[in-house]
């Protein structure tokens, strides 16, 4: 990765990409969303049906970190979303990973909108959230699978100055870490390592897009010129971002300037300041590379947050990791989905 090696499910998904495929879905959950200040928000997340609800917390309402909650729009264009972008471990969790959510049973969440979209410009935003909570059978800590949600739209009438101000705030904060930034020792060949192999991973998978039409398929949902042109894009910016630690756009960090190493996070992005973090599992639960399908790694984690980067897709989470739901996400989706560009090049690599 072209950057400076110094010593980031998202929760929500594009409101216009997971309407249709939500809309299908039975789901005991709702979130109902309420502006409670000028760009303060508040979601009541409710379990309808019968059954309690072992819900993973981590990239969610559920957690503090700055991961996508809601979409907002003006005047029908979304305004980008600047926030951290995690990549999480879905496997030896513990019980502080989950909240259990019991039938009938509510539970509340604030946050700022304003940290992590630019709504400088003042006037009416609409606020929305759709996406899926991974959860776990009640005497288990294994992923069992995903439960969606949708909520409904709200407004908000926004001080584009207050707002302003709380986003500056965030993002020189952000800068200010640098000086905090700590890659050294066994941590900092670890990540260096991991970058060399993102970037011949990226290189590969760039040449399956157009020679491996079944495997594309199986990842993206389409062999469509587009979709090859896409992937093929997407891949060679991953390539030359990972083709050095010394230049580039981004700054890689071994300790959590940004504080979103919470339970199972393997790394992080922040596209908005082009800070890219390891966290300490990444270097303690991770093996560099694994042949073993669909497995998690270090170099498959630093290209998973690599794409997160503005300047190589800017690609979403979707509150969700994995093989599984790779294949519940849409062709558009997947095009867009973080975790789909890692699988696909680990499937290559692993001989999947």
């Amino acid at each position: 990765m072209k950057v400076q090696v110094l010593s980031f499910a998202a929760l929500a998904s594009l409101a216009t990409a997971f309407s249709d495929v939500l809309s299908k879905r039975d789901s005991p959950l709702s979130v109902a969303l309420e502006v409670t200040g000028n760009t303060n928000v508040k979601a009541v997340i409710t379990n309808k049906g019968s059954e309690d609800l072992k819900l993973f917390k981590t990239g969610t309402f559920l957690d503090d970190s700055q991961v996508q909650k809601v979409e907002v729009f003006q005047s029908g264009k979304e305004v980008a979303f600047d926030g951290i972008r995690l990549r999480v471990s879905t496997a030896n969790l513990d019980e502080s990973a989950f909240h259990i959510l019991a039938a009938g049973q509510s539970i509340e969440a604030a946050f700022d909108i304003a940290v992590a979209h630019d709504l400088s410009a003042g006037g009416n935003f609409d606020l929305v959230t759709e996406g899926a909570f991974a959860y776990a059978e009640l005497d288990s800590t294994v992923i069992a699978g995903a439960v969606p949600f949708t909520s409904n739209t709200v407004s908000a009438a926004v001080n584009g100055e207050k707002a302003a101000k709380i986003r500056r705030d965030y993002i020189e904060l952000a800068k200010r870490t640098v000086v905090q930034s700590d890659c050294t020792g066994t941590r900092r060949s670890a990540t260096t390592t991991a970058i060399s192999n993102c970037a011949s991973l990226a290189r590969a998978a760039s040449a399956a897009a157009a020679n491996n039409p079944a495997k594309l398929n199986e990842y993206f949902k389409s062999t469509s010129a587009a979709t090859v042109a896409t992937v093929q894009r997407v891949f060679n910016n991953v390539a030359s971002q990972c083709g050095s630690t010394t230049s580039g756009n981004s700054r890689y960090y071994c300790t959590d300037v940004l504080g979103a190493c919470s339970n199972g996070v393997l790394a992080y992005t922040s596209p908005s300041t082009s800070q890219m973090v390891n966290c300490p599992l990444f270097f303690t639960a991770l093996p560099a590379q694994s042949r073993t399908c669909h497995a998690q790694d270090q170099a498959t984690t630093v290209l998973h947050e690599t794409t997160h980067l503005t300047q190589v897709k800017g690609t979403s989470d979707y509150g969700g990791y994995g093989y599984n739901f790779v294949r519940s996400l849409s062709s558009a989706q997947n095009l867009n989905h973080a975790d789909t560009y890692a699988l696909f090049a680990q499937a290559l690599f692993a001989g999947c």
